[in-house]
């Protein structure tokens, strides 16, 4: 791996992480406003009830991704994060909330610039050569 892309990976990662937590952590005690607030939910049409369950997998996806080795658990984290904000992009423009995209769509870009750039003893090895 070469510096420039390992520096790419712990930029974006580092980033996704701080993200996620944020979100997660203002999920799980319920903030009223803000990203993934109970006004967003509430506004997208969800239970308030699944602000919990998205707040824990979300720290529970970072812990994974950012603890060495179990490549296959990180595979899983990063997918969950991948539909979790496709999921609210699709969200937002369903409801017509275009502007309200941006943090959705970066915290997507940055799982998969995370994804993408990992270190090979972060990847799962099939064998293949």
């Amino acid at each position: 791996m070469t510096k420039r892309n390992k520096i790419i990976y712990w930029i974006a990662t580092i980033w996704l992480a701080l993200g996620m937590v944020v979100t997660g952590m203002g999920q799980i005690v319920k903030m009223k406003q803000g990203a993934g607030g109970e006004e967003y939910i509430r506004h997208l049409g969800y239970p308030i009830y699944l602000m919990t369950i998205l707040g824990v997998w979300k720290i529970l996806g970072v812990v994974a991704v950012l603890v060495p080795k179990y490549p296959l658990i990180k595979e899983w984290a990063y997918a969950g994060f991948f539909f979790l904000m496709s999921g609210a992009i699709i969200s937002h423009l369903i409801v017509g909330d275009l502007k309200e995209i941006f943090g959705s769509a970066l915290l997507l870009i940055l799982t998969l610039l995370s994804w993408y750039y990992r270190p090979a003893d972060r990847k799962i090895n099939l064998g293949v050569q």
